[in-house]
């Protein structure tokens, strides 16, 4: 009687949901609802299904062909591995440069095309060299009166004076 109060006290929804008509037919009887349900049952079984390994003796694995497949049997006890475990234990640390620059074989290229070890700086340039503010990177052209570095602006000169400025390590 409880029961019946609490079932006609609960609100019902007022969401209509949408069934598509051969799953309302088929979930209107109780019989296709258990068979449904006994098939979904037996799909997850399925496919926790593990294969049983075999254990051969060394007379059995001389005696198969290539085509026939083998199980081996894991020691009790231990987990098998997943596929992240054995793709991370497969894996290899990271290498060098130096092993990198061996591995390219840069001695073998032909004299006239460029590698990392045949690289060189041209000539000193006749043009004065290019200076940078501190703060944004843009061309700068003035420079602080205590330390000596670049600004190009107000705006980075009160955030060079504010954060990087070298007259409070002296």
């Amino acid at each position: 009687m409880d029961e019946e109060m609490s079932n006609s006290a609960r609100r019902m929804s007022m969401r209509t949901r949408k069934i598509a008509p051969k799953m309302a037919a088929a979930l209107a009887s109780s019989d296709n609802r258990t068979q449904a349900m006994l098939a979904r049952l037996d799909a997850l079984e399925s496919d926790n299904a593990v294969v049983e390994p075999q254990l051969l003796d060394d007379d059995d694995e001389a005696s198969l062909d290539d085509e026939d497949q083998v199980f081996h049997k894991y020691p009790k006890g231990t987990k098998r591995k997943t596929r992240q475990a054995k793709a991370l234990e497969n894996k290899r640390a990271p290498k060098s440069f130096l092993e990198l620059l061996n591995e390219a074989n840069l001695e073998s290229l032909p004299p006239h095309v460029p590698t990392y070890l045949r690289a060189a700086v041209g000539p000193p340039s006749s043009i004065a060299r290019r200076h940078f503010c501190t703060v944004c990177g843009f061309s700068s052209t003035y420079t602080c009166v205590q330390c000596g570095m670049r600004f190009c602006s107000i705006k980075c000169r009160t955030i060079h004076n504010d954060t990087r400025c070298l007259k409070f390590v002296a």
